[in-house]
């Protein structure tokens, strides 16, 4: 193919993107709106921008000099906010610890990603003196305190985050280079082995922000994301940059509430204090949150939340809406930086009636700008767009991770014939609108038929006394496996497994599932295992079912 090319003036220059130019833009909108850290800390935009430059001059004291990975260990915080952006615009990578992870994997991380410095909160300190002489690259660690006071540690510490930065200069200029250069790293757990490390460049992060600014921006309908919005994430900024929104937040000069260390308690107060008008989460969350008994008298009418991280359930979905939540899905993963898909509902259809806004908000989506999306067969053939034809997910868009880190088996096999592979199991309808069946470990294969384990656990939590549940496959000598079902239910409700049949008999009848799609056992528990980021860990679930 013949393209035209037209000669540059020698002058010219080409603009790069990086993440210093969504910085710069906030101060341009409202730099006055503020940054608001629980009930401890609030600044506006102008002290923001002083505070990135002094920490970008404290790594120039440290004799770092761009190309080194400096790591965050902390909660949400305006402290971490700084990172997001001193860390990769002074030519650095940002690593975000997942501080969930188990102590050995975490300090496989840090080994993994090559950490110069850790920044950590004082929290993690007994987390790191426990491995401290196992970490073989780190040279330096910073401490954030909540009140200033250090407290005593093994570990040799270059000082408190607070007296350091106080030290140094507000003027910094942050440099050009190449927009390709890697801004981030962190690292996501599989069923096996050690965590994968992914990556991703100023011009993917960039590109990502620019994809959400217009999926939630300009394309009208259900949970659009204004300038003028109150910011309350609810995701751990260790999880895909806080799904991408604090950079975009940052730019937009969002008022934005950063809640700190998760206790619900803290949670509603900010929640009554700066009235957040956009959130997003996993389901585990927001059903902390609308069934707090404190919560019960809040107005939530003014409240946007984009779901993901795993399925949003219809009873879940339910309650938001009558409590006057504007609630969506969105879908991606970790290493699509993530957003892939979300839930689209026009002004005209959000009209409708509530039955018709349950299966619409719960469903994956469509996919976003620039999301080349492709659900394909075990053939690598394209299934038909019919809604009933499963396939796995696959993608290209300008922003999914080009490999894992010093892991190129892996990395190949994550992006066979030049597509992304999601490992997840959906269906698309005429509309292009996607519903995720499931995990491909996660589906269940019963007798040559496939069950999703979404759509049962769907069903099962219509019941009013069931306040969560999981379903997952267990082996069965004679049908490959069979559905089990592990429920938790509503403080003061009963429930048998005899009971809970029935009550899914409706649903047979009506043609919805499969009378061998009801689950043969049934598992009442006050607690459904969860992984660090809040999904259910059905991993956990099947490794302690095998173990009975």
């Amino acid at each position: 193919m013949k393209v035209k090319k037209i000669a540059k003036a020698n002058n010219a220059f080409q603009y790069p993107l990086l993440l210093k130019n969504l910085l710069n833009y906030s101060l341009m909108l409202t730099p006055e709106n503020e940054i608001i850290y629980r009930d401890k800390v609030r600044y506006n935009y102008f002290e923001f921008n002083k505070r990135v430059r002094r920490l970008a001059n404290l790594f120039k004291r440290f004799g770092i000099d761009g190309g080194e990975t400096i790591a965050v260990m902390d909660y949400d915080s305006h402290r971490y906010l700084e990172s997001y952006f001193a860390i990769p615009c002074t030519g650095n990578v940002l690593h975000t610890i997942n501080w969930r992870l188990s102590a050995s994997q975490i300090l496989y991380t840090i080994n993994h990603a090559e950490d110069t410095v850790i920044l950590v909160h004082a929290d993690f300190l007994p987390v790191l003196e426990g491995f401290a002489s196992e970490m073989t690259t780190v040279k330096k660690i910073v401490v954030l305190t909540e009140d200033g006071i250090v407290p005593p540690t093994k570990l040799k510490i270059e000082g408190e985050y607070e007296q350091l930065l106080a030290q140094e200069s507000e003027e910094y200029e942050f440099p050009d280079f190449d927009e390709d250069a890697v801004a981030s790293t962190f690292y996501t757990t599989g069923t096996t082995g050690n965590p994968k490390g992914v990556f991703f460049s100023h011009r993917q992060i960039m590109l990502h922000s620019l994809g959400l600014c217009g999926t939630f921006g300009i394309i009208d309908g259900a949970c659009r994301v204004k300038s003028s919005d109150t910011y309350m994430p609810l995701t751990p900024f260790f999880h895909v940059h806080g799904w991408g929104f604090p950079f975009l937040a940052t730019a937009m000069g969002m008022k934005q509430v950063l809640v700190g260390k998760f206790e619900p308690e803290m949670v509603l107060k900010l929640f009554m204090l700066e009235k957040p008008t956009f959130s997003h989460c996993v389901p585990t969350i927001l059903q902390m949150l609308v069934m707090h008994p404190a919560a019960q008298q809040l107005d939530l009418t003014r409240w946007k939340v984009i779901i993901g991280g795993s399925a949003l359930p219809k009873a879940l979905c339910r309650v938001a809406l009558q409590r006057g939540v504007d609630i969506i899905t969105g879908y991606g993963m970790s290493e699509t930086c993530p957003i892939l898909t979300t839930s689209f509902i026009s002004p005209a259809q959000m009209k409708n009636d509530i039955e018709w806004q349950i299966e619409a908000r719960t469903r994956a989506g469509i996919p976003a700008m620039m999301v080349d999306l492709k659900i394909i067969d075990d053939e690598g053939k394209e299934v038909s767009k019919d809604d009933q034809s499963m396939g796995e997910i696959t993608a290209r868009t300008p922003w999914l991770t080009q490999g894992y880190f010093n892991e190129p088996e892996k990395s190949e096999e994550l992006w066979r014939g030049g597509y992304l592979h999601t490992g997840d199991v959906a269906v698309i309808n005429e509309k292009n609108v996607v519903k995720i069946a499931d995990r491909i470990k996660d589906v269940i294969k019963t007798g040559g038929e496939w069950i999703s384990s979404i759509d049962l656990e769907n069903l099962i939590g219509q019941h009013a006394a069931i306040a969560e549940v999981a379903v997952v496959g267990v082996p069965d000598a004679k049908w490959g496996e069979r559905p089990h079902a592990m429920v938790v239910l509503k403080q003061g409700h009963s429930l048998s497994h005899e009971e809970l049949k029935a009550f899914l008999g409706q649903f047979v009848e009506s043609g919805t599932i499969n009378k061998w799609a009801v689950p043969d056992t049934v598992d009442f528990t006050a607690a459904i295992p969860k992984t660090s980021v809040g999904k259910m860990d059905k991993k956990v679930i099947r490794g302690n079912l095998l173990k009975l």
